[in-house]
């Protein structure tokens, strides 16, 4: 070797030591990184890793997610039984905590993480958690794992949380001040389920549109696929959903409490509409403008809903008037090669992968159904009292053009609750419910596309005693915040809707609480609210 080339090899072995150094003091001036060696039960910590601030795509995802802060990501597998398998991923905000924990919830079957409502969290300087709630790949693979079902139903959320908080614990070394969760569809299930089974991981609640009468809910979809699909030519095309809609609107819209210029009900349980004033299309033809005796006969079906065919016990309450063509509603529902897929998985499990909607039976197979699942799906609780005891705070909200899952469910549990606290003035003090005028699933829908900044309402109630009233929401451009706001309207606790007085339409101001008219909505029997 000549002198030359040994230099040239002394100065770049010189170079590889400062180069590796260099790296191992940029990883320990990661402190999250230190966090790959906590030892937490039942968990494995997959990986702990420094974001610096700025668009962050997670692995697996192809949108990139921006404007996030500086954090620290977290994920980890629980296990909590031998077939269990719980992803979660924990972001903590590298500055600016504000000393909070976040639980965060999902939607429909779950089997991903919810990178969204991890962002939001994030930017709000939350700690913030979210799970796949144990069902990845998907749902309907869950086929013959009890365990699974156990995970989906409640366990998973619970553990993401001891887990969670664990963590931020280590992380800050100091443990958050405060832990709130927030989650809408089976966020909302997630939710209430925290407050009747784990009354003491949360100090506040947001739970929106719950899916939590689970086995009943679901039943629903089996309804509206057969109503639409048992006879020829009962299907309704999307023209003929905007036709029964804006009859319907006709009818009621701005009767019910709303303004005179609404595109939407306020309240439709005051709605009573006759299908049978819908035009009629003569004998062997069918076009936009009318609907065939099939689908009339069906619109009924699917107004009715769900009932015990040999009892006729109510199982579950129908689609609310005035959302036949609201997104994830009819169109989606009726649809034989999308609905099995996104919304049978639990029958899937109680029944086997080759479960067939055409044989249900909504009598002894529905009662099977809920043996097996009801136990570990449904949050139908009424006994808030350890979580009332605890100083916790819930706030629920359900929009009234919500037709995947309708509002009256969230009200008739409300209502129970209510008559188990002894009263409204009791249940208030803690529980609160917000129906939000035109609102579909979780956002979005004709109406309100939200119910305000509920979240910040929950924590001044929880920590500041500032006890929510009325809160205000927002109608936006195409539903889309960035093209504008519509209009906005007040929303208030139940039994408060808002009611037009006078005025311009589009202000809070041209509205004032008032008790909901009489009329009753659509509740299950006793025998399926367990």
């Amino acid at each position: 070797m000549t002198k030359i080339a040994a230099l040239s090899l002394a100065a770049a072995l010189s170079l590889l030591s400062v180069v590796a150094v260099a790296q191992s003091e940029t990883k320990d001036t990661c402190p999250c990184a230190q966090l790959a060696k906590a030892r937490i039960p039942q968990a494995t910590i997959t990986a702990a890793e420094c974001i610096p601030a700025g668009t962050f795509t997670p692995s697996g995802s192809a949108q990139p997610i921006a404007d996030l802060p500086a954090f620290c990501r977290v994920t980890a597998v629980l296990q909590p039984s031998p077939d269990s398998h719980i992803r979660i991923e924990l972001w903590l905000p590298e500055t600016g905590w504000n000393e909070r924990f976040l639980g965060t919830g999902t939607g429909g079957g779950a089997g991903y993480i919810n990178y969204a409502s991890l962002a939001t969290g994030l930017r709000k300087g939350f700690a913030t958690a979210n799970t796949d709630m144990g069902t990845s790949p998907g749902a309907n693979e869950l086929t013959g794992h009890p365990e699974k079902w156990t995970d989906f139903g409640h366990r998973a959320t619970h553990e993401m949380t001891v887990a969670g908080k664990a963590l931020t614990k280590i992380y800050y070394q100091k443990a958050a001040r405060m832990a709130y969760f927030s989650g809408c569809s089976t966020g909302g299930q997630q939710a209430l389920m925290e407050s009747q089974r784990y009354p003491n991981d949360y100090d506040g609640i947001l739970a929106g549109a719950p899916a939590n009468n689970r086995t009943h809910l679901h039943t629903g979809f089996v309804w509206i696929l057969r109503a639409t699909n048992d006879l020829p030519s009962s299907t309704l095309p999307k023209q003929k959903l905007d036709l029964i809609t804006r009859a319907v609107l006709s009818a009621c819209a701005g009767k019910d409490g709303g303004a005179p210029g609404d595109h939407f009900l306020t309240n439709p349980a005051a709605c009573h509409f006759n299908p049978e004033t819908l035009p009629l299309c003569p004998d062997g033809t069918d076009d936009s403008t009318c609907l065939t005796k099939s689908q009339i006969t069906a619109l009924k079906k699917i107004w009715a809903g769900p009932v015990n065919p040999r009892t006729g016990e109510r199982i579950y309450t129908p689609i609310p008037l005035g959302s036949e063509n609201v997104a994830a509603g009819i169109d989606m529902q009726q649809n034989p090669t999308q609905a099995p897929n996104a919304l049978f998985y639990q029958y899937k499990w109680a029944f086997g992968k080759d479960f067939d909607f055409k044989t249900f039976d909504f009598d002894h197979d529905q009662d099977r159904l809920d043996s097996l699942l009801g136990p570990v799906l449904n949050a139908n609780s009424t006994d808030l009292s350890a979580f009332r005891n605890h100083g916790s705070k819930l706030l629920m909200y359900s929009g009234t053009a919500d037709p995947l899952v309708p509002y009256q469910d969230a009200l008739s549990y409300y209502e129970r609750v209510v008559g188990i606290q002894g009263g409204l003035q009791h249940t208030l003090d803690f529980f609160r419910f917000y129906l939000i005028p035109g609102m579909g699933h979780c956002s979005g829908g004709p109406g309100l596309n939200d119910g305000g900044d509920m979240l910040g309402a929950l924590i001044k109630w929880k920590e500041e005693g500032i006890v929510p009233q009325q809160l205000t929401g927002t109608a936006y451009e195409s539903g889309d915040v960035k093209k504008g706001v519509r209009f906005r309207r007040p929303v208030y606790p139940y039994p408060l809707l808002p009611a037009y007085k006078a005025g311009n339409e589009s202000i809070p101001e041209s509205y004032e609480g008032v008790a909901r008219p009489t009329p009753r909505v659509k509740e299950p029997a006793v025998r399926y609210l367990k």
